[in-house]
């Protein structure tokens, strides 16, 4: 044991050996030792001298602490030292290495653990790094070495748990890919590391979230398994559980857990957002009125919770997944949490300048929150709207940059794909909505366009040409502003302005904005170009910008400046004889030359600070001297950079042919229109027939289903009828007799309500009956009197006796309806007097003998209403009978009438057949008169008048015999 005295500080005999020497003894130790507890002080003392002698012990002992790892799991203190010795030999960060605690065993100098090391130099440091990389990479040369790292953290023991973790978090910052694809490939490689979060040991959980942190940079793949062990879950717990905002590091390390998680990962955000976690979020941001004297730790937990918001609704992400990310937090009432961190008062410049710009990813893009944001006022006196207070911050010079820069990309997002919002601050610059008792956005706008601080000119340059992106109707509104300059001249509209302060040769800053601003305002308005050309010196000023050789700070200038020349070729009208896209095209091929004009107008796109500014919509600038570009100018400058140089090359001839090539195909494309219309049609009549049918399958399965619930219902209730009855049969007797009497004059009861209504329904159809005979029988009258003149009277005689049938039959039925009513009333007043009965015997016990003639009434009761019911049938079938006797006496009067029509039209015929006769026979007398005459006068002798007048008679009797015998 002196060699281990010696080693561990203790005074020995004799020379001392070397380090080399005596790590070289030690590893022998550990490889021959049959003992565990030398094996165990051989591997405490090589941990004691991994820092001192960090690369001899690497390179001479980490195989047989490997193998310590793989033979001797059952003991935890030896498991324990291997691990610290080979986290001293891989990690690279001293301060970790100084604050880590030693084992209680190992005795530790005083003056060790407080003793000041000065920081090591660069070279020093450097060659620390690279022995930790050599070291790392030995040791995952085998990949089985980090999976025996991933089994020891099973182990609870706090001994072997901790080192383990700390070891895997030093090799993942060494050699982070190859590390992370060796746990990715290791089975329940993940879940074994998402357990460390469960441990009820803070430290280990702890230090195993900074190690989750270093698993899952830059790996999607881990970044989802990690999600999918429910780390959202045990991260928000544990954020809550320490205090949120409020809490200490441990809240810092778990949103730097969720920021690897979520950024640039489009599946974990779907998850973090389907799982409702966006929710939990909101408490995080709720603030008092007393927000003086924020810690810094504090002010860095509420730095990165914004930061986790702009990750759910980062411009970069796709559109789809920001939206529904915009929507959750509007409907959870987080963007409401962040107006109210915006407008509250004592809140940190930093945190301020991160909430805007989390307000403003928040409501870019989203109408919905758009409007809300609009209609947020700061508490002051009077409320003002949050965007004007926002506005007089930007155009504020003794604002810090940052916060300007903040505020611009607040008002940008304000503005994008928001039509209303671009209408309205263009409103505020209109006369006849401006106040002059209140500050609009529109006033502040032209403050700071014009003032004297250059950036403030920017700013507001860029403000305004937002609130003119792609909205050609507030371009057309925007000519009509017209301002005043000074007392006594006459006001100027904006757009004249803005060139007058570009001809005065102002900062470059100054004139790149409103330069943009132009670009911006007359791209793709032709009413804006006229505007702009109207004016007699904007054009020479444009082509003596470009014709000159400036300095290199000119140059963006002069790019901007061919750009504004080339919009007013592209989109003119032509409506101005002199500025005719010919006559343009002609001056800059004499005044600028074509090639000269093109090299210009590339000075745009190959300026350093285009391309940082394409790169994403925030304005990040590290000076205000950088603040050049505008994100959404970029994207205009690479829209019209290829046209403008077609446009300038063009002859007239060939922008004739386009035109003609245009026209042509604005003809194909109207006819494909229609086409397309109709086929819109057809499918909407097809969708609409489809949902039709839908709705008719739908309803009839559900009437179906109704039926068959009917049914079953049905079915049920008979059920329990038959149950009742059984029920009622196996009753006490003394009961069953009153229940029996009860239900028994129940069901006599309903019997005598049907009979009621049968009765009540057979005498409405006698009293129809005797109606229909009563008709009948004046018809039969009056065929009777009309008839009675012809030959037809033995059939009428036949036809009254079959009605004195039917009439005799019909009292017979009354006489027995007569007879029911009174068996009725009889049988009603007999059940009334059983219920009385019944009713009475409940308060006392019944005898046999009662009983006997209850019972015996209920039978003849029961024998009653089924003689009813028989008479009720034979009446309903003599009801029957009736009705086809009415029906054949109803054809035999339709008969009748026939016969009788002919009758009439025989006597007609046969009266006008007499009054002919009677003609002839006047005039037979009347010739008979004459020839008398004449033989009176010749002398002949004539017979008198009553002697014809007596043979006449005599004709007349013998002919009335004849017709009678005929």
């Amino acid at each position: 044991m002196n060699f281990f005295r010696g080693v561990m500080g203790g005074q020995a005999a004799g020379p001392q050996p070397s380090g080399a020497e005596t790590i070289q003894k030690l590893c022998d130790r550990v490889a021959s030792s049959t003992l565990l507890e030398d094996r165990r002080d051989a591997v405490r003392a090589l941990k004691s001298l991994s820092k001192k002698y960090r690369m001899e012990v690497g390179t001479q002992a980490m195989e047989h602490l490997i193998n310590i790892l793989q033979t001797d799991r059952s003991d935890s203190e030896i498991l324990g030292y291997a691990l610290d010795t080979l986290y001293n030999l891989i990690c690279n960060d001293e301060e970790e290495e100084q604050d880590e605690s030693e084992d209680a065993v190992t005795p530790i100098p005083a003056s060790g653990k407080h003793k000041n090391v000065s920081m090591p130099d660069e070279a020093m440091q450097k060659q620390s790094d690279d022995l930790g990389a050599q070291f790392t990479e030995q040791f995952i040369q085998d990949p089985e070495h980090i999976t025996l790292i991933l089994s020891l953290l099973e182990e609870f023991d706090f001994h072997v748990r901790w080192p383990g973790v700390k070891l895997l978090t030093a090799l993942l910052k060494n050699q982070g890919v190859q590390v992370q694809g060796i746990i990715l490939v290791s089975p329940m490689g993940v879940s074994r590391l998402m357990d460390l979060l469960a441990d009820s040991r803070e430290v280990i959980r702890n230090d195993g979230l900074l190690l989750l942190q270093q698993l899952t940079k830059s790996n999607a793949a881990i970044q989802k398994i990690v999600a999918f062990e429910s780390a959202f879950e045990r991260l928000l717990d544990i954020i809550t559980e320490e205090g949120s905002s409020d809490g200490g590091i441990v809240v810092e390390d778990c949103l730097l857990l969720l920021l690897n998680l979520l950024k640039n990962n489009s599946s974990n955000q779907n998850f973090f957002k389907e799982g409702s976690y966006i929710q939990r979020m909101k408490p995080w941001f709720e603030v008092g009125d007393d927000n003086s004297g924020w810690s810094a730790q504090k002010v860095t937990n509420l730095h990165l919770m914004l930061q986790l918001v702009r990750v759910m609704v980062s411009p970069v992400n796709s559109p789809g997944a920001s939206a529904s990310c915009q929507k959750s937090m509007y409907q959870c009432g987080l963007l409401q949490q962040l107006c109210t961190i915006l407008m509250a008062t004592g809140v940190p410049a930093d945190i301020l300048t991160e909430t805007i710009n989390t307000v403003s990813e928040v409501i870019r893009g989203s109408q919905v929150n758009q409007d809300y944001f609009a209609s947020v006022n700061a508490p002051s006196n009077p409320p003002r709207p949050a965007i004007v207070v926002l506005l007089m911050s930007m155009v504020n010079e003794r604002q810090p940059f940052v916060l300007r820069c903040a505020v611009l990309y607040c008002f940008q997002c304000f503005l994008y794909k928001n039509q209303k919002g671009q209408g309205e601050i263009v409103a505020t610059l209109l006369p006849s909505t401006i106040d002059a008792n209140s500050i609009s956005a529109g006033q502040l706008l032209c403050g700071g366009l014009f003032s004297a601080d250059s950036l403030s000119n920017w700013c507001a340059s860029v403000a305004l040409a937002h609130a003119l992106q792609d909205n050609l109707t507030q371009k057309e509104q925007l000519l009509r502003v017209q301002l005043a300059t000074s007392l006594g001249k006459p006001p100027v509209s904006l757009l004249q302005q803005c060139t007058n302060i570009l001809s005065q040769g102002s900062k470059v800053q100054t004139r790149v904005g409103l330069l943009m601003l132009l670009c911006t305002w007359i791209n793709n308005c032709p009413i804006a170009v006229t505007h702009f050309l109207h004016n007699q010196e904007n054009v020479p000023f444009l082509t003596a910008q470009i014709s000159e050789n400036l300095g290199e700070d000119e140059r963006l200038v002069q790019g901007l400046c061919a750009l504004l020349l080339g919009i007013c070729i592209f989109y003119n009208d032509n409506s101005l004889e002199n500025y005719t896209k010919d006559k343009l095209k002609q001056l800059i091929e004499k005044r600028i030359g074509k090639e000269n004009f093109v090299e210009k107008l590339g000075f745009i796109t190959k300026h350093e600070l285009y391309s940082r500014a394409a790169q994403k919509p925030q304005p990040v600038f590290l000076s205000p001297e950088q603040m050049l570009f505008d994100h959404e100018f970029t994207k205009l400058v690479k829209e019209l950079e290829g046209v403008i140089t077609k446009a300038v090359h063009k002859s007239s001839e060939d922008e004739k042919k386009e035109e003609d090539v245009k026209k042509t195909l604005e003809q194909h494309d109207n006819i494909v229109m229609q086409y397309k219309d109709l086929i819109r049609e057809q499918d909407a009549q097809i969708q609409e027939l489809k949902e039709q049918v839908a709705t008719m399958t739908s309803q009839s399965e559900q009437m179906q289903t109704t039926v068959t619930q009917q049914l079953s219902q049905i079915q049920q209730h008979k059920d329990q009828y038959n149950i009742i009855k059984l029920k009622l049969g196996k009753d006490s007797q003394s009961q069953a007799n009153s229940q029996a009497d009860s239900q028994v004059n129940g069901l006599q009861t309903e019997e005598l309500s049907q009979l009621r209504e049968d009765l009540e329904e057979l005498r409405q159809q006698h009293t129809l009956l005797q109606t229909q005979l009563s008709d009948k029988d004046a018809l039969i009258n009056t065929l009777r009197s009309e008839t009675a003149e012809g030959s037809a009277a033995s059939d009428n005689t036949e036809m009254l006796k079959e009605l004195d049938a039917l009439r005799s039959q019909v009292h017979s039925q009354a006489t027995e309806i007569d007879q029911m009513k009174t068996e009725r009333q009889e049988l009603l007043r007999k059940a009334e007097a059983v219920s009385s009965e019944a009713v009475s015997s409940s308060d006392g016990s019944l005898d046999a003998a009662k009983m006997a003639e209850v019972e015996s009434r209920l039978a003849a009761q029961t024998s009653e209403t089924e003689r009813l019911k028989e008479e009720s049938k034979s009446l309903s079938k003599s009801r029957v009978d009736l009705d086809q006797q009415l029906a054949a006496a109803t054809s035999t009067a339709a008969i009748l009438q026939t016969e009788k029509a002919q009758l009439q039209t025989e006597v007609q015929e046969s009266k006008k057949e007499q009054d002919d006769l009677l003609m002839l026979l006047a005039d037979q007398d009347q010739k008979i008169h004459s020839l008398k005459l004449k033989l009176k006068a010749l002398g002949e002798p004539v017979d008198d008048e009553d002697d014809l007048d007596a043979r006449d008679q005599t004709d007349d009797d013998e002919e009335d015999d004849d017709e009678d015998e005929d």
